[in-house]
């Protein structure tokens, strides 16, 4: 009987791994010294049949987690949600009633995702809940699970390791970032998912050669666009992945990449064409918000950016990207499959950190696309962590994941129903105070999602006594955020509008509706306006007659969380000339 040769430690005869031509992380085995006179023990491999039960157990692992979430998303939504749509939802709730080639802020993806939604499950959800709210949020959850689906492929793309894939997808299940994502119709939902799955598509056309998924990646980057210009940042991070992999640079040169951006640019020509006809507003909207028209500099603007995020991830998960981030730079990174995580997410983060200091830090959801692959590369990375020899470190690695996940599901949960903690939070809070009209503001971050159906009930009722003397009225907010949430919660779904221009709101989409208020004075003359908002000089100049301030409270529980004022106003005589107010804008 032959003896299996074992190479020594010394030897270079070992045969490489497939999983190093591939780029995929491998664990260095220490292969034991043979004795004079003993046998090594001949590793058992595990069967082929054993492999496939052990991917397909991991699968469905994964396949369970995704479904058991949007099963409780979608539970939550159609049972006695006790959130209304936020302003942003409501807004583009409005986009989807006036269907277009692109909108004022962004493209036109989100309305036509909700649209279609209202169009097949509208009926449904009237039917199950009252009104089209979980019709309204459905493309969302539809969006988060199959982020989570990206993020599966991904992880078993990179890392080879089926495990490691189920690991993250219950790791990205206690995000409470994730969570409000695949909750709210905002336009991160479809950004991030077509962010995410850029990713898979992206990674097979350029460690597999698949000329296929250069097309699909086109058309997902492009749709990614039509969702939010930030998907632009996708060509420059994966560009600087391939201009610093010698091996992998000559596809800048090649078809597929320029077929993939060629397409990309096709799916943008709608945002293109609609800018075109008004004015490029969609541009100078996106100057206002990276703050090149701000000549000042908010110095403390980088740290807020850095705390937001750190509080964003729970500190925990932050430091672990962080970390990981630095232990897999490029200078240092042999592997390629991990730089291209590690350049997915690093550009997004440092554009972001790099406008902070005109933008003040900016929103907390700017850099969100960063943490997907980042997600990926940090899980990895804990998990070799998890590894040490040394008890305490294991230790002190274990508690804190789990805290953190503890954290992350509890403050998941508590947001979507943190009525509950309504005594707790009243109790830090305070009262009420004529300086601090809502202390739980301060508290809950939810409570601008709450009270917009008892404002509309208050407007319904005044068009109700004004429909009972022959009047007619129009509805108006003097706010951009308003119109939406009147237009979906006041009966009927009317037609509101918005007057914020004239009262020196920054433009919105309903400025180019036509005809409105602002522009077309004259074909409003006379009428009867329920106006609600905050109310200015400009305002009352507009009418004959502006009668008292209705104000309409909400309160959860004896805590007041939400006011505003309604007034009728009668005999409309128009606003400024346009040209008057278009100088003195906001965008």
């Amino acid at each position: 009987m032959s003896l299996p040769e074992v190479a020594g430690p010394m030897s270079e005869e070992v045969n490489r791994s497939p999983a190093l031509d591939q780029g995929i992380s491998v664990h260095p085995v220490s292969i034991p010294r043979r004795q004079p006179g003993r046998l090594l023990p001949t590793p058992r491999e595990p069967s082929p049949l054993s492999r496939q039960r052990g991917i397909w157990f991991w699968r469905t692992v994964a396949a369970l987690l995704i479904l058991g979430s949007a099963g409780l998303h979608l539970t939550y939504l159609t049972t006695d949600n006790p959130l209304d749509l936020a302003p942003d939802e409501a807004h583009y709730w409005d986009w989807s009633r006036h269907l277009d080639w692109s909108y004022y802020s962004k493209g036109p993806l989100v309305a036509y995702l909700i649209r279609g939604s209202c169009e097949l499950f509208g009926d449904m959800a009237v039917s199950a809940t009252g009104d089209l709210m979980p019709a309204v949020r459905l493309p969302a959850v539809l969006c988060g699970s199959l982020l989570l689906l990206a993020l599966y492929i991904l992880t078993v793309q990179v890392h080879g390791r089926e495990s490691l894939a189920a690991l993250v997808v219950l790791l990205a299940l206690t995000l409470p970032l994730l969570a409000a994502g695949s909750t709210l119709m905002t336009i991160d939902a479809p950004y991030t998912c077509l962010w995410a799955w850029a990713l898979v598509l992206g990674h097979r056309a350029i460690f597999r050669g698949s000329m296929a998924a250069w097309w699909l990646l086109g058309f997902v980057v492009g749709l990614g666009i039509l969702a939010k210009y930030t998907m632009i940042l996708w060509f420059p991070s994966v560009g600087l992945f391939l201009l610093t992999s010698p091996r992998y640079r000559p596809l800048l040169f090649q078809r597929g990449f320029w077929i993939m951006t060629g397409i990309a640019a096709l799916c943008c020509l709608p945002i293109f064409v609609w800018n075109m006809t008004h004015g490029w507003v969609s541009v100078r909207h996106v100057n206002g918000l990276a703050g090149a028209s701000d000549s000042g500099i908010k110095w403390l603007g980088p740290v807020v950016y850095l705390g937001t995020q750190c509080g964003l991830l729970m500190v925990f998960w932050f430091v672990v990207w962080l970390a990981a981030m630095i232990a897999h730079r490029p200078t240092v990174e042999m592997n390629p499959h991990l730089r291209y995580l590690w350049w997915l997410s690093a550009l997004t983060f440092a554009v972001f950190l790099m406008f902070s200091p005109k933008t003040g830090g900016g929103e907390a959801n700017w850099p969100a696309a960063a943490y997907l692959s980042g997600l990926v590369l940090a899980v990895g990375w804990i998990t070799r962590q998890l590894q040490t020899p040394h008890p305490w470190l294991f230790r002190w690695n274990c508690g804190s994941l789990a805290v953190t996940c503890l954290l992350g599901v509890s403050v998941s949960g508590l947001m979507h129903c943190s009525e509950y903690l309504y005594p707790l939070l009243a109790a830090v809070a305070g009262p009420p105070t004529r300086e601090r009209p809502f202390p739980l503001r301060q508290c809950d971050p939810t409570c601008r999602l709450r009270g917009w159906r008892t404002l509309a009930a208050e407007v319904d009722r005044i068009r109700a006594e004004l429909k009972a003397e022959g009047v007619d009225p129009i509805l108006a907010g003097t706010l951009w955020n308003l119109p939406g949430e009147l237009g979906f919660y006041c009966e009927g779904h009317p037609t509101v509008y918005s007057i914020g221009l004239a009262l020196r709101d920054r433009r919105s989409q309903y400025d180019f509706w036509r005809p409105n208020p602002v522009w077309d004075a004259e074909q409003f003359l006379g009428r009867t306006f329920v106006v609600v908002g905050v109310f200015t000089p400009e305002a009352k100049d507009a009418f004959d007659e502006v009668g008292p301030e209705r104000v309409v409270f909400h309160y959860e529980g004896d805590q007041p969380v939400n006011a505003w004022g309604v007034r009728i106003c009668r005999g409309f005589k128009g606003f400024r000339p346009v040209s008057e107010l278009l100088s003195k804008q906001r965008f």
